[in-house]
């Protein structure tokens, strides 16, 4: 059904007469005529009957004028939808965070939306890769940013590099490691370490750096995706974080956490990100969010 042709029966509704109508359309009264006999095609009876000068709305015509004015409502409302999703300032976006671009970015970016993007509707969800990689292929999210490492090349993925952070050991000030001038790895083992996940390439680079006992599976005595958690449990247990130390980094500065010293030095770092599904069309809001994604994942 033509837009046009309802937007013609509107106005003739309004001023009740074919030559104003016209006018209000900026277009000649025989276009106007051949609209509306159109629409009466299309719906299959007469919407406006001649009574003397005066041009009067058949009950189909006073029918289909509520319909036409809905859907010409809906139409002007998707119209600035349209066009606040092209300048960034509506619509909706869900992006995906792994643990430690979540631990870095949950915060900072929920503030810059509801500074900067008010009426953005933004969901975050937390959660494993492999979960989120699912839901990005569900089309449940628009993007992920998350751990290069844990995340396999395939054809329907764009995977783009977004930055490399530091990972260190971390523990707090007062741990019975914190006064020893050079840690040995074996004195690591002594202590409960909490970590995230770790790929296969992370477990490789340890065991050649420190040998098999290592291997993040036996070393790695608390697990969970939350980098928070992780942190917190470290200032409040004896327990040795291994992790990216941009997540600890407002604690070491604030003096109630430290890197330990381990030697050799752990020479390694975590790979972050920007995954979407190949070919699929981006809101532009998310093309302007990467920049701040990008100032946001630094050591």
């Amino acid at each position: 059904m033509n837009i046009k042709g309802l937007e013609h029966l509107l106005a003739l509704a309004e001023t009740g007469s074919f030559s104003k109508a016209a006018d209000k359309s900026f277009i000649t009264q025989s276009a106007l005529s051949r609209s509306i006999q159109n629409l009466e095609d299309e719906l299959g009876g007469k919407l406006v009957d001649r009574i003397g000068k005066r041009n009067v709305l058949t009950p189909l015509g006073e029918e289909a004028l509520i319909r036409a004015k809905q859907i010409l409502q809906s139409t002007e409302a998707l119209s600035r939808s349209a066009k606040l999703f092209h300048q960034g300032s509506g619509g909706s976006i869900r992006i995906g965070l792994g643990s430690g671009p979540g631990a870095l970015l949950m915060t900072p970016l929920l503030c810059h939306m509801a500074v900067h993007r008010p009426h953005v509707h933004t969901s975050i969800v937390r959660g494993p890769t492999e979960l989120q990689l699912l839901q990005l292929r569900e089309r449940k999210l628009d993007a992920l940013i998350a751990d290069a490492r844990r995340i396999s090349p395939a054809p329907d993925l764009h995977i783009e590099f977004l930055s490399q952070l530091k990972a260190g050991f971390v523990c707090r000030k007062d741990h019975p490691l914190a006064k020893k001038r050079s840690v040995e790895f074996e004195d690591l083992r002594a202590y409960p370490v909490a970590s995230t996940p770790l790929s296969d390439e992370v477990a490789r680079i340890f065991i050649e750096r420190y040998g098999p006992l290592a291997d993040p599976r036996r070393l790695t005595t608390l697990e969970c995706e939350e980098v928070t958690s992780l942190i917190e449990t470290t200032l409040r247990t004896d327990t040795i974080f291994l992790g990216i130390l941009a997540a600890a980094r407002a604690k070491i500065n604030a003096h109630e956490l430290m890197e330990l010293p381990v030697k050799p030095l752990l020479d390694a770092h975590a790979q972050f990100a920007y995954v979407k599904l190949m070919g699929r069309t981006e809101a532009p809001i998310m093309r302007q969010l990467r920049s701040f994604i990008v100032d946001h994942l630094q050591d």
